[in-house]
């Protein structure tokens, strides 16, 4: 860029040097000029016209014809031309063969030429390939800067000339067909895009942030915030889905690790709508304010179990009604698994309410297990048959109809099972005991959830679980001995899901019939519950799964809702002394049922 804005300079200061060169010029013409009008009008002088008479005088020899006779200056060429002609036919020679000789014509068509008073005037014009993108200042218009004698310029030194700069036209859009238009639209790319694109705009036209917000407590509502903060338990959201969710029953919950704004829902069938998928699986998002599912997922069976695949946060596993266990990729386009178990002997045929990934990174394994008493053990890579499988039965009876499971903490063998029967099992996959090794015989009704403690401290009780069921009841349970530690009995309705906090070990929550979720702190009260909530109406909640922090609970009911409830800060984050107190605690219940014991007996 520097060069050129040089060559620039360069070529401006030659055509300043050119102006006045052609100034200087006319300033000697025009002061000839009033010389010789001064001196009597002559034309020129009269050296000039001595020097062209002789020249003529000369040309007019070198043909053989006689000098010219002296004439007056302005009628010199004139009469050098008639003396040419007379002279020739004078000299007897045709006048055509004259004019047919080159040589003689090319010297007068010279002479005639040097009679001139200046040379021809060359015009200098500048072309697109000289210019450049620079802007630079315009120069005033002057035609005759533009038009200077040859042989005044220099000729311009030899560059390769810049390359075109060409104007972008204006792209003309064209109109699609039909069929282009159909092929755009369901082309995998459009597909991907449109979806991501959608979910993300949903997420900001739901967003209905407070602006007005007063954090330091002084507005109107003086006092509120701190009522709020006090709560226990309060509800903050639901989540339906008017065609996914409608006439359908939550059968199950799971919480992503990798993603813990994520819930995956598992639904039943819709009777009233027999052309929609009978399984639907929802994945919704805590995160934001939008409505509608996060995924969509469905299969051709009702789902009865559901969970996110620990290990790996792309993946829902699925149990269904039919026995089958199907995987859907939400990287996929497609909303049906892409990967199911087949429908045989060597897998499960009977309805699959337990599904759950064990292990570590490194080596895992999906365990299932349905109501024919079939525990399956799978690769998540290849679902076309089990690595492993066992029949769970009792002291050699018949299978035990499984409807829940749950694995002690950081135990991938041992596990225990609910069954239909009411009875509670501890089995093991692998080992000499592999299989059923011990019956906990106490409730009166179908078992319906099961937990196993997971809080970690200073005390172990891993050894603790809980179990609910139809009979009203929740019990509390020790694998260390065959009766129950103790019975809560303050539920007038089914009692369908039992789950321990994650994070505080004294606190659980349970869900029933009449609509009803219970939070029971073991170290303030063994009787009645801490904290309660109930849904309006007839609507039974039959699902509940804490999320990883133990501040929120996700609920199901039997209309298709998802609640989404607070837990207070001081009802869900534990104290330093909780273990020792729960200890206490389970002496206490200890305690006390060995004197309602004795006095039974003594009865």
């Amino acid at each position: 860029m520097a060069d050129r804005k040089a060559e620039l300079e360069r070529k401006k200061l030659r055509l300043q040097q050119i102006r006045e060169e052609k100034k200087r010029k006319d300033d000697e013409r025009k002061k000839n000029a009033d010389a010789a009008k001064n001196a009597g009008g002559a034309p020129s002088s009269s050296s000039e016209l001595a020097q062209k008479r002789k020249d003529t005088d000369e040309l007019l020899r070198d043909l053989g014809l006689p000098d010219a006779a002296p004439s007056s200056p302005s009628s010199g060429a004139g009469r050098a031309t008639a003396v040419e002609a007379g002279g020739l036919e004078a000299a007897g020679e045709p006048l055509a063969v004259t004019r047919a000789s080159p040589q003689r014509r090319t010297k007068l068509s010279m002479s005639s030429v040097n009679l001139s008073g200046f040379p021809p005037k060359e015009s200098i014009l500048y072309t697109k390939e000289t210019q450049t993108p620079v802007e630079k200042p315009q120069e005033p218009e002057d035609d005759d800067s533009l038009t200077e004698p040859k042989e005044d310029v220099p000729p311009p030194p030899t560059e390769q000339p810049e390359p075109e700069v060409k104007e972008e036209p204006e792209p003309v859009v064209k109109e699609l067909t039909e069929e282009e238009k159909e092929r755009i639209v369901h082309s995998e790319d459009f597909v991907k895009f449109l979806d991501r694109t959608t979910r993300v705009i949903e997420r900001a036209i739901a967003e209905d942030a407070d602006i007005f917000i007063d954090y330091a407590g002084t507005g109107e509502e003086e006092g509120e915030g701190e009522r709020d903060a006090g709560a226990k338990l309060s509800q903050n959201r639901q989540f339906f889905d008017d065609r996914w969710s409608r006439y359908r029953t939550v059968t199950c919950m799971d919480w992503s690790k990798q993603h813990p704004e994520l819930l995956v829902a598992s639904y039943s069938n819709n009777e009233e709508s027999p052309h929609e998928p009978d399984g639907v699986a929802l994945v919704w998002n805590t995160k934001f304010k939008k409505t509608s599912p996060e995924y969509i997922f469905h299969c051709q069976s009702a789902v009865m179990s559901a969970g996110f695949a620990d290990f790996h946060p792309n993946l829902v596993v699925g149990g269904t009604y039919s026995g089958q266990i199907v995987l859907w990729d939400n990287r996929s386009t497609k909303r049906t698994p892409v990967q199911r178990t087949p429908l045989s002997a060597a897998a499960h045929t009977h309805p699959v309410y337990c599904v759950k990934v064990v292990g570590t990174q490194n080596a895992h394994n999906l365990i299932s297990i349905s109501t024919d008493g079939t525990m399956c053990s799978w690769s998540l890579d290849m679902l076309s048959q089990p690595q492993d499988s066992m029949q769970l039965k009792h002291k050699q009876s018949k299978p035990v109809a499984v409807t829940c499971m749950t694995f002690p903490h950081n135990d991938v063998n041992n596990f225990v099972v609910g069954s239909e029967d009411g009875s509670v099992y501890t089995a093991s996959r692998h080992g000499s005991k592999a299989g059923i090794s011990e019956a906990f015989e106490a409730h009166q009704g179908p078992v319906t959830g099961i937990d196993c403690h997971q809080v970690q401290g200073r005390i172990d009780f891993s050894h603790l679980f809980l179990s609910s069921s139809f009979d009203w009841t929740i019990k509390l349970w020790s694998l260390k001995h065959s009766n129950p530690i103790h019975s809560f009995e303050d539920n007038s309705d089914y009692v369908y899901d039992v789950q321990w906090s994650p994070v505080h070990p004294a606190l659980f929550a349970t869900v029933d019939g009449m609509g009803r979720l219970d939070l029971w702190n073991l170290n303030e009260d063994t009787e009645v519950p801490t904290a309660s909530s109930s849904l309006d109406g007839q609507t039974a909640m039959n699902r509940l799964r804490w999320n990883h922090s133990g501040q929120e609970i996700a609920v199901g009911d039997d209309e298709g809702r998802v609640w989404i409830y607070d837990v207070g800060e001081s009802l869900a984050q534990p104290r330093g002394d909780e273990w020792t107190r729960l200890a206490h605690t389970l002496a206490d219940i200890k305690l006390n049922s060995t004197k309602d014991t004795e006095e039974t007996i003594s009865r």
